[in-house]
């Protein structure tokens, strides 16, 4: 074989490379309760990307990134991924 099967293990019928939706109309909706501290921090960093990196965009979309490079890493990482050490407590 040309070991291209044995290099991904871990891809259960979902892109690895999954991309973030971004800019478009989303007709999903979930609703996340968050802490007065975690709102504040997610504010926090929607100003720091448009100030400081000349990025506008909304609380949104910065959650959809950061939960599509979470969601990336415990595909490719598994057991020592963020996500699991985290929930974890470690």
């Amino acid at each position: 074989g040309d070991g291209t099967a044995a290099a991904a293990p871990r891809k259960r019928g979902r892109p690895a490379a999954r991309r973030p939706s971004g800019r478009e109309r989303h007709d999903e909706k979930i609703t996340v309760y968050v802490s007065a501290e975690e709102l504040m921090d997610l504010e926090h960093a929607r100003l720091v990307l448009r100030g400081e990196h000349g990025l506008a965009v909304d609380r949104g979309r910065i959650v959809r990134e950061a939960v599509a490079v979470v969601l990336a890493d415990l595909e490719s990482r598994g057991d020592a991924s963020i996500l699991v050490r985290r929930l974890r407590g470690r």
